[in-house]
This record gives structure tokens, sequence and C-alpha cells, in this order.
């Protein structure tokens, strides 16, 4: 922070943890203590612009003309009998697959609105009940992000290092893409035959996602 420079001083919740009486704890020992509101203590916090040092890094952004794609998606997915609403209360989180229904955070550009849809509809084709279970999350995320940078750049996106980024907050690698290429390059190819069905997935664009 800069010299001189005070902090702002907020509430902080106060948590403690309420323990069982000897003859409850015998009955059950699976249950944890209960987390219970104390009250709330001052607390001191910096804004950005008090301190110093390196810049943060921003994240990768998205960038480029959907034309029509993103239209023909939407219309696609109604087809597909899957709700679609925009829900600002799913923030931070840029999209949500409910199975059935994906809401999107509202306010992002048409790109990223497209590749964000993309990457929930990925979820919606290949993360059904059955295959969930037999899945981790890391693989859920690689191959949902996987096929909206293949979608993105077959359209024309200037995808950046989003997709690389956003794979490896889930600790995903080339091996796990690996894996996953045959059902990633099917749900590309079919979500592409949807919005532009003269275009084609290229194989090679998944090695830029790694």
């Amino acid at each position: 922070m800069k010299k001189g420079e005070k902090g702002i001083p907020i509430l902080a919740p106060v948590l403690c943890y309420r323990r069982k009486k000897d003859s409850e704890a015998e009955k059950d020992t699976s249950e944890q203590p209960q987390a219970v509101l104390a009250g709330f203590r001052i607390v001191h916090v910096w804004d950005y612009s008090l301190t110093t040092g390196p810049d943060l890094p921003q994240p990768a952004t998205v960038t480029g003309e959907v034309g029509e794609c993103l239209d023909q998606l939407i219309e696609f997915v109604h087809r597909q009998g899957i709700e679609l609403e925009y829900n600002e209360r799913i923030a931070p989180a840029l999209g949500v697959s409910y199975g059935g229904k994906i809401a999107l955070l509202p306010g992002q550009s048409k790109a990223e609105t497209l590749t964000t849809h993309v990457h929930e509809l990925a979820h919606e084709i290949l993360h059904s009940i059955e295959r969930r279970t037999t899945t981790t999350a890391t693989v859920r995320e690689t191959e949902a992000e996987a096929v909206a940078f293949v979608v993105g750049q077959a359209i024309g996106l200037e995808m950046g290092t989003a997709a690389s980024d956003y794979i490896l907050t889930y600790a995903g690698n080339v091996a796990l893409l690996t894996e996953s290429l045959e059902v990633i390059q099917r749900t590309s190819a079919v979500i592409l035959g949807a919005i532009q069905p003269e275009e084609k997935a290229v194989p090679e664009q998944l090695a830029a996602a790694s």
C-alpha cells in the first residue's frame, strides 16, 4: 500500500462453532459442528488505488464479430427444449447449466455471450446425470471449454488465452484434452452444424487450447 494511506474500515462477521453436548455427541459422531454468527468486528481493507506495485493481470477476453451465429445458437437451444434466461444473480459465474436450462450473465459482449453459451450448451449435451457421475469436474469443465474454443475459433473469434486460462483453473491439461478429443470434436461439430452449417471444426484447433 502507499505510505501514509489508511485502510477502509468494514464490518466482518465473526463465526464460532457450537459444540454439542457430550450426550448428543455420543449419539451422532458424523454430524459436524455448526457455524454460528457470534457478531461482527472491524477489519481494514485497501482500495486498489491506494496500493503500489505492478498492475494486476487482466483476464483474457474473447473478441470478434459473431454475425448471425448467436441468433442461430439461441434458436438451436430452444429447438432442443432447453430454457434460456439472462440472470444477474449467477455472478460471478458467466453462465450456468442446470440440466434443461441455461442461465447467462447479462452485460457480456456478443462474442463472450456466444462462447459462454456454447460452454453451457456443451454441458447440456455431454454431462447428463449419468455421465456426470462418472466424470470429474476437471474433465467436465475441460470438455465444455474446449468445445467453446473450437466453435469460437471456427467462426472467426479471437479467443486469446481465455480458454486455456479457464482450463488451467480446473487443473486441466493436454492429457485430459486427448482423452476427451472424440466427444469434444463430435459436440463441436453438432453445434457448428446448427449455427454455421457450412463450417467444420478443425481438430488441430484443440492444440491451441492446451
